[in-house]
């Protein structure tokens, strides 16, 4: 007879196994690698037991970048693992296993393996699930771990990978300055950690102080450096944007990922699969048009919350939270605005974020943004601050105790064709695509 497993009871036991590993460490982040490597060893070093790796740093992108990656490589006939982080609904999302989240029973059995073998000795949460993650990866089958860092590069818990098949890094740009640095430069470095001897670096495309660094970084210790507009380059024939190369002439005019900005992840993510696999070009394109990653200037919907807007409204929501994606979906909101639909914004924001920053680029774009906190999120801004410096950049506010009641507020006020675009925080994407 076979046993029936309660799914709630599962969650729970997950959630609990969860919360006493995060009290395990004072700090929620404190980067450094020797607890994640004094944990892997007793674990038995799973993380040299791992497929041919690619290692993902960077600020902009990195889910984009891995997100094409995977399509493209899946398309190619490989399993693919994936690791990412942070997870927007279920916890599960952050340890793919051949394209498959984690179930519920394999994660509840593998934190409390790592729990137990852990006997109470501090490490922080991140680096417990990368712990767990790498186990995981260890003993199941597949050709690629795609591996996303989580914060930075140099201290970063995935950092530990001594000899990947490649690493890649995306736009680099102002953000977690309070770990990172102040500067584009220090920031850089810390990336930059990732590179290592002999392995070749795909590089997305940089400012010029980011670019000085990794340059200099891939010199001091012998990595090959594969650069944007020196190895590749995107150009546009007619309207079509096109990935170009040596060997590959690619068409970025089908992609699953949305906007403008995701033509150079994509053309990256052509970039880091051609130095590992002889791409076919059909395979890639096909995979290309497949991606999806949830949360990243996405389209809701029929829902619960659309439906509390016209019909002919739409609704679109993304995680971008820092000044570089606050010109991304600035330059996503010129070309919408072609139309004379007005652009609403529902926005929350942590208080550690540039929010000046994130919202100046859209400040012109923007008809009326609604104030809303982040759920669940000791660290969000209140909507009055937001309110404040929206109002400082000129743009007509008020605040809402919630996303429903924006858009309720948007709906009541004006029921003229329109668009809201809600962002501001991947944790505020992450309520609205729970809901």
């Amino acid at each position: 007879m076979r046993l029936t497993i309660d799914v709630n009871d599962l969650k729970t036991r997950i959630a609990d196994t969860l919360q006493r590993l995060e009290a395990l460490h004072p700090k929620l982040i404190d980067l450094e690698l020797g607890r994640t490597q004094r944990l892997l060893a007793k674990l038995g070093d799973p993380h040299q037991k791992l497929p041919p790796t690619i290692h993902i740093a960077g600020t902009n992108g990195k889910g984009s970048l891995l997100a094409f990656l995977r399509s493209i490589l899946s398309a190619s006939g490989k399993r693919v693992h994936a690791y990412s982080s942070p997870h927007l609904i279920r916890f599960n999302e952050r340890i793919e296993l051949a394209g498959r989240p984690i179930s519920d029973e394999d994660l509840a059995d593998l934190l409390d393996e790592i729990e137990i073998v852990n006997q109470g000795d501090p490490i922080t949460i991140f680096e417990t699930i990368t712990c767990a993650a790498f186990l995981a990866f260890s003993r199941v089958a597949a050709d690629w771990l795609i591996l996303e860092t989580g914060l930075g590069g140099r201290f970063d818990a995935t950092n530990v990978i001594e000899a990947p098949a490649l690493t890649a890094i995306t736009p680099i740009s102002l953000d977690h300055q309070n770990f990172l640095g102040e500067t584009l430069a220090e920031i850089a470095k810390e990336k930059a950690g990732i590179l290592k001897t002999g392995v070749p670096a795909v590089i997305g495309r940089q400012d010029s102080a980011a670019l000085a660094e990794i340059k200099a970084r891939g010199t001091e210790i012998g990595a090959p450096v594969k650069l944007c507009g020196r190895d590749w380059r995107v150009e546009t024939i007619g309207n079509t944007p096109r990935y170009r190369s040596a060997k590959l002439d690619i068409s970025l005019s089908n992609l699953g990922l949305y906007g403008r900005h995701q033509v150079d992840n994509a053309a990256l993510a052509i970039a880091t699969g051609e130095e590992v696999l002889a791409l076919d070009i059909e395979a890639t394109e096909r995979g290309l048009a497949a991606a999806h990653w949830p949360g990243r200037l996405q389209r809701l919907g029929q829902g619960e919350l659309t439906s509390l807007v016209p019909t002919d409204w739409q609704v679109w929501v993304d995680g971008g939270h820092n000044p570089a994606a606050g010109a991304a979906l600035a330059d996503v909101a010129r070309n919408w605005g072609l139309d004379g639909k007005p652009l609403n914004l529902i926005c929350g924001m942590l208080s550690s974020k540039d929010v000046a920053g994130f919202l100046g680029p859209l400040a012109p774009m923007i008809n009326v943004l609604q104030a809303v906190p982040v759920p669940d999120e000791e660290a969000g801004l209140s909507t009055g601050e937001i309110a404040t410096i929206a109002a400082d950049l000129g743009i007509k506010n008020r605040c809402a105790p919630s996303v429903a009641s924006a858009m309720k507020n948007l709906a009541n006020n004006d029921r003229r064709p329109a668009r809201v675009l809600i962002c501001g925080s991947l944790y505020l994407a992450g309520a609205v695509l729970a809901a």
